[in-house]
């Protein structure tokens, strides 16, 4: 049997258990939430400019939501660039590609396994940090109700819903956000501008979103879907930043993807 986009997919996966950079990521997915939730433990201020920051000492069900909000400035961007900035431009680096290639595998293969380890990253490292966000902050602060965005509570139990459900609606900007770096990894051939690159990119999208004179494009920018999980907690839910998340982000991934693979089916290898 050949191999296909599955055996590629498994061999990065196996790839990534053994770059410092994949734990890296991921450390700082567990680490923040804990240190956060120490300093809520030994300090009794809260920051009352975000959703849900007043609510921190009331339950540990706020923290991860505040952490939410913190992290799409950068923490989230940045690792997720990290795998998904090297994850093709390693190939250059260690002169493998060449290799991988006379293994009866296409480079659409390849390419494919690729982004289908980067995505398993970037979905773990959330889910990794909510998880920690969850536990550490019901240490601190309870599990007890949560106050939504529209002044109601709703029950532990459907708070965790709702944060898990959360997560989920963070992950389409953060997916399309992977697959810029997967773009910049094939394009620059180099891990560290491809990661830099990302990360600055995420940081141009919030910067024009509070240029003067630019407010009309905040709806479309990418770092702006970073806030449509707040439509879960409100009741009843709103469902519009959402859906509009749900076809901007597309807007973002899906040309950064064909242009990534087109640059990848036409790269000169015989270097490497």
């Amino acid at each position: 049997m050949n191999p296909g986009i599955l055996t590629v997919y498994r061999w990065e996966l196996h790839k990534l258990r053994f770059q410092k950079r994949t734990y890296l990521g991921l450390g700082a997915a567990a680490i923040v939430p804990i240190l956060f939730a120490i300093a809520v433990s030994v300090r009794n201020g809260h920051p009352n400019e975000v959703a849900f920051g007043r609510y921190i000492h009331q339950t540990g069900l706020a923290i991860p939501l505040v952490i939410l909000l913190f992290g799409a400035v950068w923490m989230f961007p940045l690792i997720t660039a990290l795998v998904a900035g090297d994850i093709v431009a390693s190939e250059d680096h260690n002169g493998t590609l060449k290799t991988i290639l006379t293994r009866s595998l296409e480079r659409g293969q390849i390419f494919g396994g690729k982004v289908l380890a980067a995505v398993t990253y970037a979905v773990v490292a959330i889910l990794l940090n909510g998880a920690v966000a969850v536990a550490a902050g019901s240490l601190v602060s309870g599990f007890k109700p949560l106050t939504t965005l529209s002044g109601t509570k709703v029950s532990a139990p459907s708070a965790l819903g709702l944060i898990g459900a959360s997560l989920l609606v963070y992950l389409l900007p953060i997916l399309a956000l992977a697959c810029i770096g997967l773009l910049l990894s094939t394009i620059t051939r180099n891990s560290a501008a491809a990661v830099v690159g990302t990360l600055m990119f995420s940081l141009m999208m919030q910067l024009i979103g509070v240029l003067p004179g630019l407010g009309g494009t905040r709806p479309y920018l990418l770092s702006s879907q970073f806030d449509a999980w707040e439509g879960l907690l409100r009741q009843p839910v709103d469902w519009a930043p959402i859906g509009h998340a749900a076809w901007v982000c597309p807007l973002y991934a899906l040309p950064a993807l064909a242009a990534g693979y087109l640059v990848f089916l036409r790269r000169d290898v015989a270097g490497g």
